[in-house]
């Protein structure tokens, strides 16, 4: 089975500079731009979507994410992962309506965490989704952790935890579309970077500035480190703009955009 693994980042559907703000228009565009782009697909699609100023703002609020919490901090990862799921539901309803056969997979029930790194992931959930041609959707969560006791699951680490396992049952990765704001990577002048590969990636990380809204997991920076571990296991990224309307469809549909290639 061939796999394309898809981020709609947090700051595309939300504006993470106001406090729970979801950009629906973008969400539905999306998300129909997804149900018209896999209607007959040969490839199957997992998507993945940030939580923005839903879960970033509730994790800042209440410590999540920083290391082990305290008894006083528990009540603060409920809440947490309340509000990411709340988004959720919002891009889950937007396929839905759009057409598409969506399966919430919310990481707080399939994730382990030791330290803040994901430990020990349940496939089999979104194995038998794709098998039965369903399209899972998961997001940034809050999930349980050995040592700390909650932690934040960032699409990113999910997908970084979950690549090598869907490999090692078979799957076949095609690629990571990463969906923001800009046209992919932007270098010191402004402009994109088309392509980032081991030899160029630590002056590309150099010229990522601070995230803008409120962002616990690192934003660009995290999203270039994970794709350049994702690479390193023959899987290709592409950062692309999903403010473009139409982007995300002919992308699907394997067709060339703009955006920067990690290879």
């Amino acid at each position: 089975m061939d796999v394309l693994l898809l981020k709609l980042g947090g700051s595309l559907i939300t504006d993470k500079a106001r406090e729970e703000t979801p950009r629906r228009e973008v969400i539905d565009r999306l998300a129909g731009e997804i149900a018209r782009a896999m209607t007959g697909a040969s490839c199957r699609l997992v998507v993945a979507h940030g939580s923005g100023s839903f879960g970033h703002v509730a994790a800042r609020r209440h410590g999540i994410g920083q290391g082990p919490l305290s008894p006083d901090q528990i009540a603060g990862a409920s809440r947490t992962q309340e509000r990411a799921a709340a988004l959720h539901q919002i891009v889950v309803a937007a396929l839905v309506t759009a057409g598409a056969l969506p399966f919430s997979l919310a990481p707080s029930s399939c994730v382990v965490a030791a330290a803040g790194q994901p430990l020990a992931v349940a496939t089999e959930p979104l194995l038998l989704a794709l098998r039965h041609g369903l399209l899972p959707v998961l997001y940034g969560d809050v999930v349980l952790d050995r040592d700390w006791g909650a932690a934040i699951c960032s699409t990113e680490r999910l997908f970084r935890a979950l690549a090598p396992r869907l490999q090692a049952c078979g799957l076949f990765i095609r690629g990571v579309l990463w969906l923001g704001e800009t046209d992919g990577l932007w270098d010191a002048a402004g402009r994109t970077v088309q392509r980032v590969s081991a030899d160029t990636f630590a002056g590309a990380l150099q010229a990522i500035g601070a995230p803008a809204g409120t962002d616990v997991t690192g934003g660009m920076r995290h999203r270039l480190e994970t794709a350049m571990e994702l690479a390193r296991l023959g899987i290709p990224s592409l950062l692309a703009n999903g403010l473009t309307p139409g982007l995300l469809e002919r992308a699907l549909r394997g067709e060339a955009v703009t955006g920067t290639e990690v290879i």
